[in-house]
């Protein structure tokens, strides 16, 4: 199963959102993988009912970061400027 890192609270937990089961997790920041941060995919297991965060998922973070990189380009060649005439 899948999640990603979507904030952290009070600067001591971490929310992993788990898109396939539309269910939020909440853990100690501490206990997240080293070099965990917002928007860092993770490998997730469920083991006698609780969710385990197995490793940082590398390969769908540097595709999102691809992904939102692409978007960003696209809006930004878009834009060239006003169209109105000072």
């Amino acid at each position: 199963m899948k999640g990603i890192l979507d904030r952290f609270e009070d600067n001591e937990k971490a929310v992993v959102l788990i898109e396939e089961i539309n269910e939020e997790l909440i853990v100690a920041r501490n206990t997240l993988p080293e070099g965990s941060e917002v928007d860092t995919h993770f490998t997730i297991e469920k083991r006698n009912g609780v969710f385990v965060i197995i490793s940082i998922d590398d390969s769908a973070s540097q595709k999102a970061q691809q992904k939102s990189s692409g978007l960003m380009d696209q809006l930004r060649a878009k834009s060239k400027g006003s169209k109105f005439k000072k």
